[in-house]
């Protein structure tokens, strides 16, 4: 296995491979000096990172001797156990070749460059036809074409249906791997979505029921979480058994999910896309109206009874002298008189009321094609801080699943700001350390705070200020270091015990579905539980014994992988026969994975 990257993602996948799956690897990275780079302007990188970056550097270098590639190249080579490091400014035809691409099983190229990625697998596939490749690529579009052209070069050298099937690409992204994990965190009652062919599950936090009321049923128990003071960690994939002794303790279930149970439509728009009244105008204008139009009822009302008039005649005339546009009450009664000084006087009043109106619901349907501003009376949604790579995906997956979203961005031209303008999705444009910028994402109001912009100490910084404001507050926060963000997720827990926080690294979600398509698997996401992570894979029953002729029920291994549904089948029994020609979604830790093949 060959693995070449710029990032933590590749020393994850790395150790993904090598830890779990027991593969030899050749990673391709960096000289020290790239590795450590100073961060990019507009892209912060925080300190625990950078240390991060230092440390995996020292790590390489006191791998063992060097192996040059070549002066042109800049390589050299480090072993580090089973391990082998290669550092490479630039990943050319020599670095590939030095890799052993020509006889390597699969290649993973994870630099965050989408174009050296495409060139890197352009060169490997004419190195090596049958080899299996994994590109990083954030264009999914691009990413297709890439795909197909790619695989098409593979059939071209008229190898076996079967090499033609080793040989296969696979295009993904850690935005999009990771996104559904970080916008389910968020969303309260949605739990983790699966997402595979007919069917959507998502996995729930569910507390111990009281004693006497059933648990509540699900397609199966995912795993027991860690009990108070037990720092034993989580029990994943548990059988009857160990769930029935495991009383007070909460568990995450597998649910099948339906749009219907999901949360109510959000973000403030009506019917149609367009603005309700209460985004149109402000508190206090709609207020204003209503006072005046009390006004005027009791201005007609009074006229009726002084004149002995009709009502609807009396409301019309009230009217008429309500915009000075009716002959003066000269030679009428005294109290028509009055009346009518006293609807010329609410005239007065109502002009401007009415032109604040025309501005304020011109101005709001202006906006429209613009950003939009948090509404008025917004409540439950979630703030999303960052429009970067991975803040532009997880607002998709928000929005997908229907749930009000606010974003905070700092940067006004983020790439994320296009696609919140085409959803509609209101938007606050400053830095969100400073005072005031949450407010107006009405953080007070809100559900969840979700940080993922890219740098770590942005992300806490947010996280810490918005507990002072709500204490109860679920907070998810992206950071880079894995061993900063248990020590974050630890701390926080313990100084705000009553809120949900939750701290989650890309790479660490990410680097399963790599690692799973490397080794041709389909992974279809991964439920993070604690900091411990479950797969959920797309695996064919065909030529595997301990699934072929089974039942549901039965395809199960307890602690380390379970068959929780077939493909194609929103509502299996548990009764159900597999055969050879299902596909089945299975859940499994990372070894149960590599053990199932």
């Amino acid at each position: 296995m060959v693995v070449c990257g710029d990032d933590g993602l590749a020393h994850r996948l790395s150790a993904e491979l090598r830890g779990v799956y027991g593969e030899q690897v050749v990673l391709v990275v960096p000289p020290n000096a790239r590795t450590a780079r100073r961060p990019v302007v507009g892209r912060p990188r925080s300190a625990p990172a950078a240390l991060f970056d230092r440390v995996v550097s020292v790590a390489v270098g006191r791998g063992g001797g060097t192996s040059p590639a070549g002066s042109d190249a800049g390589a050299g080579g480090r072993r580090r156990g089973d391990e082998r490091v290669l550092e490479a400014e630039f990943l050319t035809e020599q670095v590939l070749t030095e890799a052993g691409v020509e006889r390597a099983a699969a290649l993973a190229l994870v630099y965050e460059d989408d174009e050296t990625n495409i060139r890197a697998a352009l060169t490997a596939r004419r190195l090596n036809p049958r080899v299996r490749l994994v590109l990083r690529l954030y264009n999914r579009r691009l990413g297709q074409h890439i795909e197909e052209l790619l695989d098409q070069a593979a059939v071209l050298v008229g190898e076996s249906d079967e090499a033609v099937r080793d040989a296969a690409t696979s295009v993904l992204s850690d935005a999009d791997t990771a996104a559904p994990a970080l916008a389910a965190t968020a969303v309260a009652g949605t739990g983790k979505v699966i997402q595979a062919e007919g069917l959507l599950l998502r996995a729930v936090e569910r507390v111990p029921p009281p004693v006497g009321v059933p648990a509540p049923r699900g397609v199966c128990t995912l795993a027991l979480l860690s009990a108070d003071g037990d720092d034993g960690g989580p029990v994943l994939l548990p059988d009857d058994a160990e769930v029935r002794r495991a009383e007070g303790r909460s568990r995450v279930m597998l649910e099948r999910f339906s749009a219907a149970e999901g949360p109510a439509p959000g973000n403030g728009l009506g019917v149609g896309g367009v603005p309700p009244l209460s985004s149109l105008f402000s508190k206090q204008l709609r207020w204003s109206l209503a006072v005046l139009a009390g006004c005027v009822i009791a201005l007609a009302v009074a006229l009726s009874i002084v004149t002995d008039i009709h009502p609807l005649r009396a409301f019309y005339l009230t009217l008429l002298d309500l915009f000075a546009i009716d002959d003066p009450a000269l030679g009428e009664p005294l109290g028509r008189q009055i009346l009518q000084l006293l609807s010329g006087l609410v005239g007065l009043l109502l002009l401007p009321v009415l032109l604040a109106a025309v501005l304020e619901g011109l101005g709001t349907f202006r906006t429209q094609s613009a950003l939009r501003k948090p509404p008025r009376g917004l409540g439950g949604h979630v703030v999303l801080l960052g429009l970067g790579k991975i803040g532009t995906r997880v607002l998709i997956r928000l929005r997908e699943l229907n749930i009000p979203v606010v974003c905070v961005e700092g940067n006004p031209e983020a790439r994320g700001l296009a696609v919140a303008r085409r959803l509609r999705v209101p938007v606050v444009i400053g830095d969100v350390t400073q005072e005031g910028v949450l407010e107006a994402a009405k953080i007070r109001r809100a559900h969840a705070l979700l940080a993922v912009t890219s740098a770590d100490t942005t992300n806490l910084e947010a996280v810490l200020y918005a507990r002072g404001v709500r204490p109860d507050l679920r907070a998810v926060l992206r950071l880079y270091d894995d061993d900063f963000a248990t020590a974050v997720y630890r701390t926080l827990r313990v100084a705000h015990p009553l809120a949900t926080t939750r701290s989650r690294s890309v790479s660490y979600l990410s680097a399963p579905a790599f690692a799973g398509a490397m080794l041709g698997r389909r992974v279809l996401g991964a439920v993070p539980v604690e900091r411990r992570v479950l797969l959920f894979a797309s695996v064919d029953v065909a030529g595997r014994p301990r699934l072929e002729g089974r039942t549901l029920a039965d395809a199960f291994a307890p602690g380390v992988w379970r068959a929780v549904a077939v493909e194609g089948e929103p509502d299996t029994p548990p009764d159900r026969l597999l055969t050879k020609d299902d596909r089945v979604v299975i859940a499994a830790t990372r070894r149960g994975l590599a053990e199932l093949g």
